[in-house]
């Protein structure tokens, strides 16, 4: 017995001391919970591991830990498990619940509450948003084995005085893209030339989810199910630290907050956050690296002006926000300028980096509880303070369009109230802060550089015509969806039916009949019929389901027609004659036939992801219309005849004459070509179309001024247009525009491509207006010489076909609900588009 026992003991100490690296000073570990490297059977660093090992990894220390238990909060787009693994001392996970009420009175600004070091401090490791920055989820693995295992006194101090929740992966389908790609690269012996194979991954790459979306853009917006998962989750706990891994270039060293100042001229979270706290922290994080004499930076990059990262919305509910960057190994080992950067070494760093937060946390629990306390009730003194008491929102036309905004007000339990024939949400509400970014604007900033977008005014996402008010009247709460889009059913004819196309969800109902045989027509002059439901009025764009013209009977076609309503709640009639009591009949030749899209659109290098996943997830989830994605390797023998419609989204197209003159030859032959933001300066750089570009006109003979060396990056990073909202002019009668009811709406612009006007007077269908800016920084130089002159959206004929040229993407993250209709249109009703000589 005496040498089972001898022989256990050699062999555990044997696997631990492999992975001593990590996490030597924890000793001694429980020899019942199994370290990374027995349950994977590789040590930590060797290879890359895939998620359903991380997940069963957790799920084991769930089992076999009573400081443990593990929680699936979503699924990603392609089904794998979102997970969290709770660690804490085992009297704290039994009465877990009791902890959580008392750690919830925090966040209720009615409740005086003022225990603050008796709760345990709750904290959410989050680990690897962007899938091909590996490195945290390995050190989550550590992280987790090491509060699980470890009877080390301070782990136990950090378990008796926290509830640690771990996140070991919040982008599954990235990392398994980006984990395949470097195990079936990596050789033996590692090759550390930057030049391999296994550094450099093939196009669309790990970094975004299964739609190409960078998720740490998707915390405001929650467009997606990893998202939508975590908001739900986050809402339910509010933890008062909250982590956020990442990695970068491999020739920098490491970074923690704090970051470089906030870029908005008055921030809405508290400067306690950004400086105190984040000072506080920085402290701890400093000394543990420098313990493992690893080199770092602070304050120089990396702003948190946008609330949407994972290191930006904690900040926004009460919690300290962290972010991390790692200079990436970008692989298992390659060369730098300082020798080599390994696996190991870059999990190292974000595991002493999680460990170290724990600690702070642990250590400064009382004041991030009184923080905590303290943000939620000055959430209501400030509203308070402010002469706008809430804002009413509505829109007669688009019922799904406002039931969308609503969904993303509720995800961030925001209140919202029915107030007449509208809505209204209050400041004077917790989620003040929230109230704030969804609807303020600004243009007046501290720093003109941003790390992204310096624009978010949700409200103008949507194109939701909102106001502020100051006294107000609330309704009853909205506390689900239900109920928001009614639709009277429509009822049965033999002669026609009338879809209105004002609706957001009208597009995906004309997808639906089309895609199971039915020819639409649609209306391009207004009209009012006489329905069943009583004279209606019909805005350009209304659908016409002609009974009698389709090769299916009338029952077939009715129960089309209601099966389409049903799924889409989209508003339809039915009449019983084409007889129009004002304006065109449904016989008129303005009530012209619809060609079903074929669409295609091409992806791979040099094109961007990001917009590329935004038409595919676009038509995927809200159309449910395929699109071709045909990759750029293959264009060359792609038979581009089998496409009416093909999107060209931003990107570099170094193509041979051969191949422009099949991308000319095929529109000309009468199909639509769509170009999004750099592939519209593309086809006019290429002489596609005769239109042209705004660019400023040099003075050969002024003077330069000479300026500062150091202030170059400045001076020049803010020339750039990072994102910023604008008002647009829109002609409502042109099919482009068709289902808008206001000429002037808003646009999202985060690029530098300036169409001129067309010199054509009928093919200008988006102008920026006299006074565009809404929200967001530009420049002086940029608004006066390129934006004023510019024009948004254009159509340009082309032999046969057409070009429709937008300069800004009408489909930016998921979230433009307002300018995905002309993006739709162009796919629906582009061939529509006579571009008069």
């Amino acid at each position: 017995m005496i040498k089972k026992i001898l022989f256990a003991v050699m062999f555990i100490t044997a696997q631990l001391s492999a992975q001593d690296y990590y996490f030597k000073k924890y000793h001694p570990f429980d020899p019942d919970v199994p370290s990374p490297e027995e349950f994977l059977g590789y040590g930590i660093g060797e290879h890359h591991t895939r998620h359903d090992l991380i997940v069963a990894y957790l799920t084991k220390l769930a089992e076999v830990s009573n400081r443990a238990s593990i929680h699936q909060y979503g699924k990603t787009h392609e089904g794998r498990k979102l997970v969290i693994l709770t660690v804490t001392d085992p009297n704290n996970l039994a009465n877990l619940s009791s902890i959580k009420e008392k750690h919830l009175a925090f966040t209720d600004p009615n409740q005086n509450v003022s225990n603050y070091g008796v709760v345990p401090i709750f904290i959410n490791l989050g680990y690897n948003v962007h899938g091909n920055e590996p490195s945290s989820s390995e050190a989550a693995l550590l992280t987790a084995y090491t509060l699980t295992a470890s009877n080390h006194p301070e782990v136990l101090n950090y378990l008796k005085n926290g509830v640690i929740m771990i996140d070991p992966t919040i982008n599954p389908d990235g990392r398994d893209r980006h984990t395949q790609w470097a195990n079936t690269y990596q050789g033996n012996p590692l090759v550390a030339d930057p030049q391999d194979a296994e550094h450099n991954e093939y196009w669309p790459r790990g970094r975004t989810n299964h739609y190409w979306f960078d998720l740490n853009r998707d915390w405001l917006l929650g467009i997606n199910p990893e998202s939508r998962g975590k908001l739900a989750w986050y809402h339910e706990w509010y933890p008062n630290v909250v982590t956020d891994f990442h990695e970068m270039g491999t020739q920098s060293s490491y970074f923690f907050e704090p970051m470089k100042d906030n870029g908005s001229l008055n921030p809405i979270m508290p400067k306690e956050n950004y400086v105190d706290l984040n000072n506080l922290f920085g402290e701890y994080f400093a000394k543990s690296l420098d313990s493992i004499g690893s080199f770092y930076f602070t304050k120089e990059v990396f702003d948190g002006t946008y609330p949407g990262y994972g290191s930006s919305y904690p900040d926004l509910q009460g919690g300290l926000g962290l972010l991390f960057e790692q200079a990436s190994s970008r692989g298992h080992k390659q060369k730098t300028a300082f020798g080599e950067i390994t696996f190991p070494f870059t999990i190292r760093n974000q595991y002493v980096s999680s460990m170290a937060t724990v600690k702070a946390a642990v250590e400064n629990k009382e004041t991030l509880r009184k923080y905590q306390q303290k943000f939620f009730k000055s959430a209501l003194s400030n509203a308070a303070k402010g002469r706008i008491k809430g804002y009413s929102f509505k829109d007669f036309y688009d019922q799904n369009r406002v039931k969308a905004f609503i969904d993303k007000l509720l995800l961030h339990k925001v209140d919202v109230y029915r107030s007449g024939d509208g809505f209204v949400v209050p400041t004077d509400q917790p989620q003040y802060r929230m109230v704030q970014t969804f609807f303020e604007t600004y243009d007046k900033y501290r720093d003109s550089v941003y790390y992204d977008a310096s624009a978010w005014s949700v409200a103008n996402f949507y194109n939701m015509k909102y106001r502020p008010v100051n006294n107000l009247n609330l309704g009853e709460k909205v506390t689900d969806l239900n109920g928001l889009v009614e639709v009277t059913p429509v009822k049965k004819s033999d002669y026609a039916y009338i879809i209105d196309y004002d609706d957001y969800n009208a597009v995906a109902a004309l997808n639906h009949l089309q895609s199971n045989g039915l020819v639409l027509s649609s209306s391009f002059k207004p009209f009012m019929a006489k329905t069943t439901e009583g004279n209606k009025s019909f805005n350009y764009g209304a659908l016409v389901v002609p009974v009698s013209l389709q090769k299916k009977d009338a029952d077939e076609i009715y129960s089309l027609v209601k099966q389409a309503q049903q799924k889409f709640k989209v508003s339809m009639f039915a009449v019983d004659t084409g007889y129009n009591i004002k304006g065109i009949d449904l016989g008129s030749r303005y009530v012209s036939p619809l060609t079903e899209p074929k669409a295609a659109m091409l992806i791979g290098d040099g094109v961007s992801s990001y917009e590329a996943g935004e038409v595919w997830h676009l038509l995927d989830t809200r159309v449910h219309m395929p699109i071709t994605k045909i990759p750029m390797r293959n264009f060359n023998r792609a038979d581009l005849d089998k496409y009416n419609t093909l999107v060209m989204v931003s990107g570099r197209y170094s193509w041979s004459e051969n191949q422009l003159k099949k991308i000319k030859d095929w529109v000309s032959k009468g199909n639509t070509l769509i170009t999004i933001g750099r592939a519209s300066k593309w086809a006019i750089d290429k002489k596609l179309v005769k239109e042209k570009l705004i660019a400023e006109e040099k003075d050969s003979t002024k003077t330069v001024e000479r300026k500062p060396y150091v202030d170059a990056p400045e001076n020049i990073g803010k020339e750039e247009v990072g994102g910023v909202i604008l008002k647009v002019d829109l002609d409502t009668t042109h099919p482009l525009a068709f289902g808008y009811r206001d000429q002037t709406i808003p646009v999202y612009k985060n690029n530098s491509v300036w169409l001129a006007p067309s010199k054509n007077e009928y093919a200008t269908v988006a102008k920026y207006a006299n006074n565009p800016h809404i929200d967001g920084f530009i420049t002086e130089k940029n608004m006066e010489t390129y934006l004023k002159p510019a024009a948004s959206l254009i159509v340009s004929k082309l032999g046969g076909g057409r070009v429709v040229m937008f300069a800004d993407n009408p489909n930016f993250r998921g979230s433009w609900y307002g300018t995905n209709r002309l993006f739709l249109n162009a796919l629906f009703l582009g061939d529509k588009i006579r571009v008069p000589e």
